[in-house]
């Protein structure tokens, strides 16, 4: 299979008057937006619900960044569930099409057992298609349109879909990338070659989409506290054996395209053990500065929901050690929620 995204066709966003049903954490990477949802999910009987794109791959752990201790809090020890991660094996490729069905499968299941759905992660487009209620047509591959553009450059990629959709990109970062490029123009032609294709089809019935009613909570840092964030948690993973886990999925029969179409860690270490990047602290510093680069374009596309009618609060950070603590942000995001007409318990008890 191809690396799908899925054709999307956006619906409008609105939040009814009555109250919420869930929350959703979110902001850029290195930020602890897991530590923090847990946490919440503790305070609201909660469960969690993954939105981030590699998690949901079983063996992508120290470089996707699952850090599934996080999920059992101490004194009492208690487990907080959680759902999304670890759902499927390379190499197949899944995508926001598949993102969506699972989620619409998972919310109402949590909500009829008098839980809180707290929806945690980072990636943009799965947070989209949930909140403001993306329909979808799972566009398969096209191996013919595929090999005709072998050999043509990025740019004269980028400009053939400029061309196919009139100067009208839905998603800029399409054109970042050449294996989103490839997807991108294969949807594009799919589209305009069905023009009257259902919405939402696919082999399996969708599921309906649920009502889903958030309240939308970010967190993020002052750019340079961020900064060293990020090469602070670089650092701990290069120690836990991130590279040793790219080497052993390719050992393990994965080709190192498919690892390269994972991005970031994954695409990086895939070119160091190919001998496309020489040296360790090469690496490193093509990680730090790729790294820095993906949580700017997360800013921006939660910038994005904002402008297109997302109300997220975020959580003020100075930037301090004290601001920047998990236990400070749990304060301020529960007084917002209590604020919003959240019912809060001492301990872990129900929420609204």
């Amino acid at each position: 299979m191809c690396d799908s995204e899925g054709s999307v066709r956006e619906l409008s966003y609105g939040m009814d008057a009555g109250d919420y049903n869930s929350i959703i954490v979110l902001g850029p990477t290195a930020v602890g937006k897991t530590a923090l949802a847990v946490r919440l999910a503790d305070k609201l009987n909660g469960e969690i619900i993954s939105a981030d794109s590699r998690q949901v791959y079983r063996g992508l752990d120290i470089g996707s960044g699952k850090d599934l201790c996080e999920y059992t809090l101490q004194n009492p020890e208690r487990t907080i569930p959680y759902h999304l991660i670890d759902v499927v094996s390379l190499p197949f490729e899944y995508s926001v099409f598949n993102y969506q069905r699972s989620f619409y499968q998972v919310f109402p299941e949590i909500i009829s057992r008098g839980k809180l759905p707290v929806v945690c992660g980072g990636t943009g487009m799965y947070l989209d298609a949930v909140v403001r209620g993306y329909s979808f047509v799972d566009v398969p591959c096209n191996a013919k349109l595929r090999t005709s553009l072998v050999g043509k450059s990025d740019s004269e990629l980028a400009d053939m879909l400029i061309n196919l959709k009139k100067g009208k990109l839905h998603n800029t970062t399409d054109i970042l990338e050449r294996h989103r490029l490839l997807r991108a123009i294969e949807i594009e032609v799919f589209m305009q070659e069905h023009t009257d294709i259902p919405v939402n089809e696919t082999e399996d019935s969708f599921p309906a989409r649920p009502d889903i009613r958030p309240f939308i909570i970010g967190t993020t840092f002052p750019r340079d506290v961020l900064r060293n964030g990020i090469n602070r948690r670089m650092n701990n993973r290069f120690k836990e054996g991130m590279i040793a886990e790219v080497a052993g999925i390719h050992k393990s029969g994965i080709e190192w395209e498919r690892l390269e179409r994972l991005g970031l860690e994954y695409k990086l270490i895939a070119w160091y053990l190919q001998g496309k990047i020489e040296t360790e602290e090469g690496l490193y510093e093509k990680l730090r500065i790729s790294i820095g680069q993906f949580a700017k374009r997360q800013e921006t596309w939660f910038r994005r929901m904002e402008k297109q009618g997302v109300k997220i609060h975020w959580v003020p950070c100075s930037g301090s050690p004290e601001d920047i603590s998990v236990e400070n942000r749990l304060e301020k995001c529960l007084a917002m929620l209590r604020e919003a007409g959240f019912c809060i318990a001492d301990k872990t008890g129900s929420g609204r």
